[in-house]
Formats: structure tokens, C-alpha cells, sequence
């Protein structure tokens, strides 16, 4: 149970560490396909912070995304290492991604954005957009995402048990 605990705080961790990179070096209107409408709208592209930042994010964020796919990675070897079986290894994944839905939805939705104004200073054109004041706003696909994991854990459970 430790493991799964320390596993998913990786994951938070790494979610968190991407956000950050990705708001503070690469500066992508892109990466705010997540946002609330408003502040998608109002966000500008903004100019390097310094040359290369945009290059040193994105080279960041792949080594996070694969060290993200590692957490899983690591999670079915040490399972299958401790002889867990398909029920076990899915309630293993099943913790962590329901652990990492908790941190995205408290930390990352109501702290980060609602009030802490960590996006406003990087982009401060969003100050005042009423989207840091609607917590829930992705509601439809926060839920979408927690009926799958279910789903995702088992998947992850049965390829683990094949190797």
C-alpha cells in the first residue's frame, strides 16, 4: 500500500511540475485546451522569458510524460514482482489514478487556478476573467475521466498479466 501511496504522489508531483513548466517556459496557447473558455480567449502568446525557454520546456515536459509512463511501468513490474494478482494490480492502478483525480481537482483546479493567481502572473492579460472563479467548470470531463479509469486500470491489470 505504501508504494501505490508514494507512486501517486510521483504522479502528483509530475503533473504539478508540468504545469509549471509548461505556464512558465513554454507559453503555449496550445497547452490551455484545459482552461476555462474565458481565459483561453483571453490569453496572448507571449515572447520567449529567455532563449531556448520554449525548447527547455518542451524537452521537460517529454522527460516528464515518460517518467508519468515509468510510474505506471514500475507500478505492474513492482506488482507483478510481489505476485499481486489481476484484482490486485487493477486496485493498485485504480488508487493511483483516483489519487491523482483528487490531487487535479483540489490542488491543481481549486487552489492552483481559483486562488492562488499563479496564472495571472504569467499571463496577466487573464486578470479578472470570471473562469478563475468557476470551480467545477470541467465537471462533464473530470467525470468522463473518472468513470474511465475503471476501465483504464483493468487494461493496465490484464497487460501486466500477460508478461
Amino acid at each position: 500500500m505504501w508504494v501505490t501511496l508514494i507512486l501517486a504522489m510521483i504522479l502528483m508531483a509530475t503533473l504539478f511540475f508540468m504545469i509549471l513548466v509548461a505556464v512558465a517556459l513554454v507559453q503555449s496557447k496550445m497547452l490551455f485546451k484545459s482552461a476555462p473558455k474565458d481565459i483561453q480567449a483571453a490569453a496572448l502568446e507571449h515572447e520567449e522569458r529567455f532563449r531556448g525557454a520554449r525548447m527547455l520546456g518542451w524537452v521537460i515536459l517529454a522527460v516528464c510524460a515518460a517518467g508519468f509512463v515509468g510510474v505506471f511501468v514500475y507500478a505492474g513490474w513492482d506488482g507483478l514482482r510481489r505476485e499481486y494478482g489481476f484484482w490486485m494490480l487493477a486496485g493498485r492502478y485504480l488508487a493511483m489514478l483516483y489519487l491523482l483525480k483528487a490531487f487535479d481537482i483540489l490542488f491543481l483546479d481549486w487552489f492552483l487556478l481559483s486562488k492562488s493567481h499563479f496564472f495571472q502572473h504569467f499571463y496577466p492579460e487573464t486578470e479578472g476573467c470570471a473562469g478563475y472563479h468557476q470551480f467545477g467548470f470541467n465537471r462533464r470531463e473530470q467525470l468522463a475521466r473518472i468513470i474511465l479509469f475503471p476501465f483504464i486500470a483493468l487494461l493496465l491489470a490484464w497487460i501486466c498479466t500477460l508478461a
